[in-house]
């Protein structure tokens, strides 16, 4: 429920992310889920690197990491974060600020078994985000982590989903003469509606 109508003709910014989502897949060249996270350390500095978007769920937007990374400390610490997710082919983009949880279930564990192995085992192997002596080090822990689990490693511990579940988010349709339509919309505290308006360029 919204207290103006959309400039998109939405009545619903989640099913329009998803409708955007689905247009850029058949013009972006490469993965149209990448998106920005940003992300805000112990002494407020932003983080700021790109991962993929891997599911859009009716209230959040789900996407998979290493916990004990830098994003995921970040997160642990804040509890939330922002995104982006630009589409140049569509002169698109859609920003999202929202409160963050883990999702290290099931829904976690059926994710990870559909990466191929390589992806799997190098989730055991990489201590993402920390220093490592060089490339052979790396290949070392991967042909441990294949030796100890041959190909069915199990999801590790320290590895799952996030789910960002959105208090704003905004639509950007470039515009002739940087006349950009602009819109955003606001969750209501306390219930699941949305307020919407649009913004100046």
């Amino acid at each position: 429920m919204t207290d103006t109508a959309s400039i998109f003709g939405a009545s619903d910014p989640i099913a329009l992310v998803r409708d955007w989502l689905d247009q850029a897949a058949r013009t972006e060249p490469n993965d149209p889920n990448a998106m920005a996270l940003a992300t805000v350390d112990a002494d407020g500095r932003p983080n700021v690197r790109i991962v993929l978007l891997k599911e859009i769920e009716d209230a959040a937007f789900v996407f998979y990491t290493n916990y004990d990374s830098a994003k995921g400390r970040e997160i642990a610490a804040t509890g939330s974060a922002a995104f982006c997710l630009h589409w140049k082919s569509l002169r698109r983009q859609v920003r999202v600020r929202g409160d963050v949880t883990r999702e290290d279930g099931a829904q976690a564990d059926a994710y990870y078994a559909s990466r191929g192995i390589g992806s799997r085992l190098g989730a055991w192997a990489s201590a993402q985000s920390r220093p490592l002596a060089d490339r052979a080090t790396l290949e070392a822990r991967v042909a441990d982590v294949r030796a100890r689990f041959g190909d069915a490693p199990p999801r590790p511990p320290f590895w799952g989903g996030f789910r960002v579940a959105p208090r704003e988010i905004e639509f950007w349709q470039d515009g002739e003469n940087r006349l950009h339509d602009r819109e955003l919309w606001v969750k209501r505290i306390g219930g699941g509606a949305w307020d919407v308006k649009r913004l100046s360029p």
